[in-house]
């Protein structure tokens, strides 16, 4: 098994490597890629160091059987043809092929399936906030369909990237001193504020990370259900929070939804209030699963049901979910 990395010294390519390396993924090669910056920079893997290859139009994908790329859409579409055409699969974090009707967008736990089916040899991540609530949602949706979800997000500077969560530790240095906080991964300060907006605003007045969730969410679940969401930047340094109202065909009660939950794959029930013990971002950085908790039927609606999530999104909200996909296809034969 020969398995690539492109992009891996972004902050999801060395989530990568750590995720590999915890799962001890079953591979006999790695090469890594990056850009003409990152080319010649070395990190270390197991117990080798491996040099960074300058991603470039040429045969040095030839032998590898799956490449794990986050090197941003613009570059997963200008050489998707580079990578794919020896046979490697590539399984793809940036927001290029996940709408993409020839290319399957999966969540492990949700529609493993899907990946078996991939007409252009690639299999689409999808965001962050998706693969963190569609894992939630699988639960409920096996005891009854949801028809509607209304969710609010709550997403760390990490969602941004490593030059994001540096400005974000800068700024509170900076605002400490009596400075004036460095503002330029963000429109405004992060520091001791909310930004409620992630990504650009579509002319429906939503900003393309909540159509993503709205979108996603459909192709995944194979389901017409129906997706509002806001999303909010918080000064947090990793993993996303959500909190969800879902309705669903008929009612389900607060038992029967603990349950669920607690007999997911993927899923950590943590919901205790009387001892106040429920998910927060500063417990879940690092961690695989997403974590559920705040349970409780919605007083505005009879089927109605709302529940807190938290997840890492570097790890499960990106770099996790590839490598599972990836062992799914071992798991089933299904790689070269």
């Amino acid at each position: 098994m020969k398995v690539a990395i492109v992009g891996v010294s972004g902050a999801v390519g060395q989530e990568f490597l750590r995720v590999l390396d915890e799962r001890n993924f079953p591979m006999d090669e790695l090469v890594l890629f990056g850009s003409s910056r990152s080319a010649g920079c070395v990190y270390t893997f197991g117990d080798k160091q491996y040099t960074v290859k300058e991603l470039k139009h040429n045969d040095d994908f030839k032998g590898v059987d799956i490449a794990f790329t986050s090197a941003g859409g613009g570059t997963s579409v200008e050489f998707a043809e580079t990578i794919t055409k020896h046979g490697a699969v590539m399984i793809d974090n940036s927001s290029a092929f996940r709408m993409d009707n020839n290319v399957p967008l999966v969540v492990p736990e949700v529609n493993p399936e899907d990946a078996l089916d991939r007409p252009r040899g690639i299999i689409a991540n999808p965001n962050c906030t998706t693969i963190q609530m569609v894992v939630a949602l699988k639960a409920i949706e096996q005891l009854s369909h949801i028809r509607r979800v209304h969710v609010s997000t709550y997403q760390a500077a990490s969602g941004a990237g490593a030059t994001a969560m540096a400005e974000l530790v800068k700024q509170y240095e900076q605002l400490l001193k009596g400075e004036e906080p460095t503002i330029e991964k963000f429109a405004y300060q992060l520091a001791y504020n909310l930004i409620p907006q992630v990504d650009v605003f579509t002319d429906n007045g939503y900003t393309k990370e909540e159509m993503k969730m709205y979108n996603e969410t459909r192709k995944i679940m194979h389901s017409d259900i129906e997706v509002s969401a806001t999303c909010v930047r918080v000064p947090v340094m990793r993993a996303h929070s959500e909190a969800t109202w879902l309705e669903t065909e008929r009612p389900i009660s607060v038992e029967e939804a603990k349950n669920a939950f607690a007999n997911f794959e993927g899923i950590i029930l943590q919901d205790d209030p009387a001892n106040k013990d429920y998910p927060m971002p500063l417990d879940i950085t690092g961690k695989d699963p997403v974590y559920v908790g705040r349970i409780r039927k919605d007083l505005a609606n009879p089927n109605g049901l709302t529940f807190w999530t938290v997840s890492d999104q570097i790890k499960k909200g990106a770099a996790l979910n590839a490598v599972q996909i990836a062992e799914y296809l071992i798991k089933v034969g299904n790689i070269k």
